[in-house]
């Protein structure tokens, strides 16, 4: 009689002669999956310090304003060249302090930071307020008159300064967001060749041209002039260790522009305005009395 073998037990006597078994070197030879951490971006933005910073500057700069306007009024037009041009200034900057404050005047620039030791690259957001820089390139000019109207500078002298901020401010703004560090300082190199040109119009020019009026007007303008590009020079170091190098967080930037800003605007126009504002010359001609028989049309010569 033929042997009956169960097919049960012979399945499991062939698998295990087809199916290799895991030995010790097999196991050891296999290197264990390496886990991957992902490097996940930074984001650098205002916090609850900075925002207060703000609005506490919009409410100064908003207050500047008004009390720049009663001065003007208790002053003839023909006087009030400083108070408008000090009025018009403060009244920039509450509109881009109120922007940044609401969260309206920013945006994120993308920096890639690469990390060589470890062979990885890191993506920065840093915010940054475009509003500020619309402010400085419509206040910084102004600023700019009220020193050159009290120096008595030309109207060379004036083009040129003024065209050298507006430099210095767009240079300034294209460093803020540019995204590779060699083009940063590029941009800010030339943005402080820019502004060694307004020195060099204020400091030489401005000195020259004043030492013809008073001695009082002498006076104030070197005080007041040295005190406004002491502060000058203090934007581009704030710039450099804040958006250039990011030693700073955002919310120290503001709080650094913050004193400059109050410093050189409505500290700046009061001082100018107490020392300057009522001795100032008077204006006439189209400033105080618009078009006058000048600017009449004369029908009887078309008739003829």
């Amino acid at each position: 009689m033929a042997n009956i073998v169960d097919p049960v037990w012979a399945f499991k006597t062939t698998s295990s002669l087809l199916v290799p078994h895991p030995t010790t070197s097999s196991v050891s030879s296999v290197a264990p999956i390496p886990t991957v951490t992902p490097n996940l971006p930074i984001y650098e933005k205002v916090g609850d310090a900075g925002v207060k910073t703000l609005w506490v500057v919009f409410v100064l700069m908003l207050l500047s304003t008004l009390a720049f306007i009663v001065l003007a009024w208790r002053v003839p037009v023909q006087k009030r060249l400083f108070h408008v041009i000090t009025a018009l200034i403060t009244t920039f900057a509450t509109l881009s302090y109120y922007a940044m404050a609401t969260g309206d005047g920013s945006s994120f620039n993308h920096i890639v930071v690469k990390e060589t030791k470890q062979h990885l690259v890191q993506h920065v957001y840093r915010q940054v307020f475009w509003a500020r820089y619309v402010d400085w390139s419509l206040t910084t000019p102004l600023l700019l008159l009220d020193l050159a109207f009290l120096a008595g500078l030309s109207g060379a002298d004036i083009f040129v300064a003024i065209v050298a901020d507006v430099i210095m401010v767009l240079t300034g703004l294209f460093a803020a967001f540019a995204t590779k560090e060699s083009v940063t300082w590029g941009w800010y190199a030339m943005a402080c060749i820019a502004y060694l040109a307004i020195v060099y119009v204020l400091a030489m020019n401005g000195r020259r041209t004043v030492a013809a009026k008073s001695s009082s007007t002498a006076k104030l303008f070197a005080s007041i002039g040295g005190f406004t590009l002491v502060l000058w020079t203090l934007y581009p170091i704030v710039w450099g260790i804040s958006d250039g190098a990011r030693k700073w967080s955002v919310d120290a930037e503001i709080i650094a522009y913050a004193i400059l800003d109050v410093l050189a605007k409505p500290v700046f126009g009061f001082w100018l305005l107490f020392a300057h504002g009522k001795n100032a010359s008077s204006i006439e001609g189209f400033w105080a009395h618009g078009l006058t028989g000048e600017g009449n049309v004369r029908l009887e010569d078309d008739e003829a």
